[in-house]
């Protein structure tokens, strides 16, 4: 017997995804010049509108217009025909001052034992089903989006596409091992221009180009021959299946910061605490101990404990020590050792603090512009430069570490306390 599983991921263009993309920058920005900023920034999008809101404690000052406008010109709503685009596009700023009664929690004095900076639970996952050690379904989806983006912004082929998109992955997996067997079905949605005479037209260029453009273009960058080969199955591709998709973008829909979470982590597999990443600093655990728990997982997976693991981190905001740290390997652990005594091993491996994760992580760095599209895990880890304007601050070229929670150098380490060869 099998079963099927499903996940989507959705591209740079998608609404919510603006929102997500404008809200890092911002951060970034802030970070560029002040590497001690408090951030909580939130984005809204409808047609021919952006809202900025949320709470900010800096020494600088930024032009959150700008940092927005280019950000959205940078996606490519450029053109007035999508009814949204950077250059037009009215922008408020509703950005105010941090809460005290939040900043007193945080900041208490001793900096190796800052607070967390809000109450919440936290959740990091991994599984040996690709090489990033992320669910077959999202890792695919992913890509798929990514590489529609790709092939807009190079303009050489698939010319028709505009910069809204979704895609969904269907893997069928055997009930016996767990393990994904084939490629059931792909849906793309691609937003398009007004160049196709009919609705099945337009359906069937997407469909064949999907075969024959895309989908190897993702085949040639995957290393494990068994996924490969999945892509070489005779799966199904539904595209664009209400018909026409030419409005799109925040005019077809309106957009929000932190509105895709399952995308960004794993596509429905493992858990989710709820907390949204986009926009926040490292001082709020949503974001940097769902990192740190991704870091442990993948880490763990990685070291062969077992062939997938969650790992959940709880705190209580102003406390640095976590409130509680819990083990899930799914009845595939390799060790002999039952899932509380392997939370009690990690609980004394990995300093848990929010400070030092921040630090174990480098998670001050203007760093999350990158992570705002495609997911934020299960990505490349890489050192970039990064290059920050401003009309009051001088130019800066920053050299960044990116996606450092998904580095494997704890791998050792576990293998040596759990007596792993």
């Amino acid at each position: 017997m099998s079963y099927f599983f499903t996940s989507e991921s959705v591209g740079q263009g998608h609404p919510d995804k603006i929102c997500d993309k404008v809200s890092d920058a911002i951060l970034d920005q802030f970070l560029a010049y002040d590497k001690d900023a408090r951030v909580a920034c939130e984005t809204f999008v409808t047609t021919g509108q952006v809202v900025i809101g949320g709470e900010v404690r800096s020494k600088e000052y930024i032009d959150l217009q700008q940092v927005a406008r280019d950000t959205i010109n940078n996606i490519g709503y450029t053109k007035s025909e999508y009814q949204f685009d950077g250059n037009s596009c009215g922008i408020l700023n509703a950005i105010h001052e941090q809460s005290d009664d939040i900043a007193q929690g945080v900041d208490n004095g001793d900096d190796e034992n800052q607070g967390a900076g809000d109450i919440g639970i936290m959740f990091g996952y991994a599984v040996n089903e690709t090489e990033t050690y992320m669910p077959l379904t999202s890792y695919l989806a992913h890509f798929i989006v990514k590489t529609l983006d790709e092939i807009r912004h190079e303009g050489q082929v698939m010319t028709y596409l505009r910069p809204d998109s979704k895609a969904q992955v269907t893997v069928e997996y055997d009930s016996k091992t767990n393990k994904p067997i084939r490629i059931d079905n792909i849906v793309v949605c691609a937003q398009h221009d007004h160049v196709f005479e009919t609705s099945e037209k337009m359906q069937s260029t997407l469909i064949q180009d999907m075969r024959d453009i895309v989908i190897p273009i993702i085949k040639a960058q995957i290393d494990r021959k068994d996924v490969r080969e999945m892509l070489d199955s005779n799966f199904k591709i539904f595209a664009n299946t209400t018909g026409w998709f030419e409005i799109g973008g925040p005019h077809g829909d309106t957009g929000l910061t932190g509105r895709k979470i399952i995308v960004d982590t794993y596509g429905g597999r493992g858990a989710h605490g709820g907390g949204a990443f986009s926009g926040k600093d490292s001082s709020k655990v949503d974001r940097s101990a769902a990192y740190m728990a991704r870091y442990i997982a993948k880490n763990m997976v990685a070291a062969g404990i077992s062939d997938e693991a969650l790992v959940q981190i709880s705190y209580a905001i102003g406390k640095s020590e976590p409130m509680s740290v819990y083990v899930n390997t799914y009845g595939k652990s390799h060790v002999s050792y039952d899932d509380g005594e392997i939370a009690n091993k990690i609980s004394r491996l990995f300093d848990l603090r929010p400070k030092a994760i921040e630090k174990k992580l480098k998670l001050r760095q203007p760093m999350y512009l990158e992570t705002a599209a495609y997911g934020h895990m299960g990505r490349k880890n890489e050192v970039v430069t990064k290059k920050f304007t401003s009309r009051y601050h001088e130019t800066k070229e920053i050299e960044v570490e990116l996606f450092t929670w998904e580095k494997l150098d704890s791998v050792d380490l576990l293998k040596k306390e759990f007596g792993i060869n």
